[in-house]
């Protein structure tokens, strides 16, 4: 496979964020994406630099508070102002140890149903977001998520959606986060990668079956996702980022985060290497 093997520590999430650095690094992992429920506001500082230290790169960021507008999973702060304001203390905060790293965000659900109204705010507000990332040496990865998260977590669900807000934004420091997940069943996927192919900043993989709740993926090469095809697609469009597989498995009684999370990881980048392969 031609993309750096990364991992979210959402993939690893019984783990500390110390087991996680230490266990990718034994693992050969080359990225990881910080997820920073993770870290303790009062060691910070210590806990990012074990990842320097272990010779992982950061891929991607998971703030705290990453929805623009408030969402199920993130419901506070409800002011806007107070929104951006906990954004930019995330990146403030870890954009020292992540230069280039991209910061994920999502746009939340439209209030009452108001998409027109909502993206107006997502681009206001990502223009702000963009100026914070100029000014740390990092970059914005706007996510479009899968519909099965509407009215929940997001009001854009596809790449074409996604790249509209980014294209309103105007600015370099704004792009989008591919997640296979998310995005496999949008059929102008491949078209609208390769429309604008410098738009993506992040690739993230995991595989699909029917899901049981939002925390209900599936190790690379075991669902129904054409990953294989996909992966050469992004290729082709000239991506040479990172692929981190980010796993949400939670609550399912067949839940990952109950298996081996050590041969997790390795399993996951095996699939990814036969799915390169075999496309």
């Amino acid at each position: 496979m031609p993309f750096p093997y990364g991992v979210s520590e959402f993939t690893t999430q019984p783990w500390s964020f110390e087991e996680d650095v230490a266990g990718y690094a034994d693992l050969g992992v080359a990225a990881i994406e910080v997820c920073e429920v993770k870290l303790d506001p009062a060691r910070a500082d210590e806990q990012l630099g074990r990842v320097q230290a272990a010779g992982l790169t950061v891929s991607s960021v998971q703030a705290t508070v990453r929805t623009v507008l408030p969402s199920a999973s993130q419901p506070k702060p409800p002011d806007r102002a107070d929104r951006l304001a906990a954004f930019r203390a995330s990146v403030e905060r870890i954009a020292p140890y992540a230069p280039g790293a991209a910061f994920v965000t999502n746009t939340g659900p439209a209030p009452g149903g108001n998409m027109a109204e909502a993206l107006d705010r997502v681009v206001a507000d990502h223009k702000e977001l963009a100026a914070v990332a100029a000014d740390n040496g990092v970059r914005i990865a706007l996510e479009p998520l899968n519909p099965v998260s509407l009215n929940q977590e997001t009001a854009i669900w596809t790449y074409r959606q996604a790249l509209d807000v980014v294209e309103a934004v105007g600015r370099d420091e704004v792009g989008i986060c591919l997640d296979l997940w998310n995005l496999w069943q949008d059929p102008d996927l491949v078209n609208g990668v390769q429309a604008a192919p410098d738009r993506v900043f992040l690739l993230q993989a995991s595989d699909w079956r029917t899901p049981r709740s939002g925390m209900d993926r599936r190790s690379v090469g075991t669902g129904e996702i054409p990953t294989g095809r996909l992966l050469h697609a992004v290729y082709d469009a000239g991506y040479r980022g990172p692929c981190v597989v980010e796993i949400f498995s939670q609550g399912v009684p067949d839940s990952l985060y109950d298996t081996d999370l050590r041969e997790l990881v390795r399993a996951n980048r095996a699939g990814l290497e036969q799915a390169w392969q075999q496309a």
